[in-house]
């Protein structure tokens, strides 16, 4: 993990700004380097990163809720219990899980694109009013009217969820702005996916955090596909961490299949923006073991590719290593993966008996203003 110090004008008028009047000055020849930290699976261990055995447990317990809820849902959706776009989280378990564990939830704010289930749930969003909101009922997050891509809870300070592809990183810039202007010690965690990195609004956002030195962290889910294209064939550089250089910023390259790399990382860098107001940028790799969303073929990967991947499964890897740790043994992770079924089974009970919104409440939440004179 680097950074360097902000050029003074002086320094810039050397390198070639024309500032005040001053000449325009080439330099002879030009020198750069650049390092970023990595942060490898099985490099630490819960001990190392000061988590508690029960912290751990709890870490695979919301990994596996989260598993399970997305099958449940995959499952709803094919029997149309849940309509429009529904894209599925499997496999990035790993990526929200260690996050989330992070940040003091509720002080620090996270934003996030259409992917959205994971982290909601792994903030702490309750698995019936997210339910709900698959099913479009009046009892969701967003009281069913926001659907799989707009899960939102302001008491989590999870704010979406967020349908346009990069439309939400300069949002995430700005809830870092807010942090700082208000001087509460929060930072601002903005998700979203290599795809995005190819849009003008993800480039836009950093060199303003840049700028600003905002207390933000950029993390880049490597799924390594955006909708149906390997990244190595979108980009001319798929080493997305490279991306911070212009933008002044350190970055590091994180195995998205180890929440205890996650935990590490994030927490290094969420330290950086929260005592130096330093903005960094994570690139996460990671593996989506669905489609993009439900109507995605995936002729774009073959199934030896995805069942080599399988091996590389998150949640596996923590059980494997809290039983090699003796954390825990197979009866008690059973009854855990038993436990959060069932909470799952009565997040759908709950979403069935949950009545579908008024007409009426079409015209609400528009606007903060309550009297608003064009809500009628």
């Amino acid at each position: 993990m680097a950074t360097k110090s902000k050029p003074s004008a002086e320094a810039a008028i050397e390198n070639g700004a024309d500032t005040n009047g001053h000449a325009v000055k080439v330099p002879n020849a030009l020198e750069f380097g650049f390092s970023s930290k990595t942060y490898q699976a099985d490099e630490f261990t819960h001990e190392e990163l000061g988590l508690s055995a029960e912290q751990l447990l709890a870490m695979y317990r919301n990994m596996l809720l989260q598993r399970r809820f997305e099958e449940r849902a995959a499952q709803m959706y094919g029997k149309q219990k849940i309509a429009g776009f529904l894209h599925l989280y499997i496999g990035q378990e790993a990526v929200s899980t260690g996050s989330a564990t992070a940040l003091n939830i509720g002080l620090d704010s996270v934003i996030t694109a259409y992917r959205c289930h994971g982290i909601g749930l792994a903030l702490g969003m309750e698995p019936n009013v997210c339910m709900a909101e698959l099913f479009g009922k009046i009892d969701g997050c967003s009281r069913g009217k926001g659907g799989s891509m707009h899960f939102f809870d302001a008491e989590k300070g999870f704010y979406g969820g967020h349908g346009i592809v990069g439309g939400h990183i300069p949002v995430g810039g700005g809830l870092a702005f807010a942090h700082k202007y208000k001087g509460d010690g929060g930072v601002s965690l903005t998700f979203f996916g290599d795809g995005a990195v190819g849009q003008g609004s993800f480039h836009e956002a950093l060199n303003l955090a840049g700028l600003y030195d905002l207390p933000a962290l950029f993390i880049i889910e490597n799924n390594q596909y955006a909708m149906g294209t390997a990244s190595h064939r979108a980009f001319a550089d798929p080493d997305f961490y490279k991306q911070a250089i212009p933008y002044d910023m350190p970055s590091a390259l994180v195995n998205g299949m180890d929440v205890l790399a996650v935990y590490k990382a994030v927490s290094d860098h969420v330290a950086l923006a929260r005592e130096q107001s330093q903005p960094s940028l994570l690139e996460i790799r990671t593996y989506r073991y669905r489609g993009h969303s439900m109507s995605d073929p995936q002729k774009y990967r073959t199934k030896e590719e995805l069942e080599q991947k399988k091996n590389e499964d998150p949640i596996i890897r923590l059980k494997s290593y809290l039983m090699e740790h003796n954390l825990s043994d197979n009866d008690a992770l059973d009854a855990i993966d038993d436990e959060v079924k069932q909470l799952v089974l009565d997040a759908v009970e709950f979403a069935e008996n949950s009545p579908f919104p008024d007409l009426d409440t079409i015209w609400e939440d528009v606007y903060v203003q309550k009297d608003y004179p064009f809500i009628s």
